[in-house]
């Protein structure tokens, strides 16, 4: 890696390459009433999201009679394995993965040692809790970038870490999937791509969050520049009109389907690369009746209903 972290243009047509290959891999899908190849995306959702139920039994009970197929778990400090694994048995609720609870805080890239040694204890208590709770993935936000922590250490930082922990993914089956986040890092598709390769590890992978993008770009570009690289998906919508006129953050007060997130053009790229798996609402929730909207909006913006 060049030290100032630039693309150059070996690397770039690299990049591309491997992007179109990955497009002229896809196998046949169903195809659309346009002639699209379709999508077939499980509906997930984020386990705080089921406000109801006292146990973890009731909330997957209560998810599954929604219209949910899977259910994203916290760690470290989720529930435990046994408990989540016989609530998955009864319901027939699947644990895609999980979400590295501390990766915020405890980032990879920070210049304190002790800090990326506490994340990375964490990242691999995750990797086996994701394991043992039936998952293949657990969702990493990699590293942060602020007026401390320059890009091109939390680059390099952030990739030792990782690599450090490859060894137990591996063995264990688990697939370590960076989210697109606002973290001031890997801020173009490309990047974001070249980042993932130079792992050379199939146990590294992209959890790709629609809305996250639409303040600052268009999630079909990214999906087409991924391509294979995406193993799951993060759902939720965003407003620039909202952004614009109540404030930045404001932009994600808008429910799945009527915020500028362009799902047509977001289904047919996920078509295109022969995407098909889980898809987890990122969102408020709430009782059931919440979830049942949620669930109505996923399916309404996979079908174009």
């Amino acid at each position: 890696m060049n030290e100032n972290n630039g693309v150059t243009r070996r690397e770039f047509v690299k990049v591309s390459a491997v992007a179109a290959a990955a497009l002229t891999a896809s196998p046949a899908l169903a195809r659309s009433p346009t002639g699209r190849p379709r999508s077939r995306l499980r509906k997930s959702l984020k386990y705080g999201m089921i406000a109801e139920g006292s146990s973890v039994l009731e909330k997957f009970r209560i998810a599954r009679e929604c219209g949910f197929e899977g259910v994203e778990m916290d760690s470290p400090g989720g529930p435990p394995a046994d408990e989540v694994r016989r609530a998955s048995e009864e319901t027939g609720l699947e644990v895609p993965g999980v979400v590295d609870s501390v990766h915020w805080r405890q980032t990879l890239g920070d210049p304190d040692p002790e800090v990326r040694a506490q994340g990375r204890t964490a990242l691999e208590q995750a990797i086996r809790d994701c394991k043992a709770y039936g998952g293949t993935s657990v969702l990493l936000v990699p590293a942060v970038v602020n007026k401390r922590i320059a890009y091109a250490d939390a680059y390099q930082r952030s990739q030792a870490e990782i690599r450090r922990v490859l060894p137990l993914a591996s063995d264990l089956g688990v697939t370590i999937s960076f989210e697109n986040v606002w973290n001031h890092f890997l801020l173009s598709p490309i990047e974001a791509a070249r980042y993932v390769d130079e792992f050379e590890s199939p146990n590294v992978g992209w959890h790709f969050d629609v809305g996250n993008i639409v303040n600052y770009g268009w999630p079909e570009h990214w999906i087409r520049t991924l391509g294979r690289r995406i193993t799951r998906l993060d759902i939720k919508e965003f407003s620039r009109r909202k952004r614009d006129e109540e404030g930045l953050w404001k932009g994600f007060a808008v429910e799945i389907g009527d915020g500028d997130c362009d799902w047509p053009a977001v289904m047919a790229a996920l078509g295109d690369i022969g995407y098909e798996g889980w898809a987890a609402a990122e969102v408020g929730g709430g009782d059931a009746d919440r979830l049942r909207d949620v669930a109505s909006r996923m399916d309404r913006v996979f079908t174009g209903g």
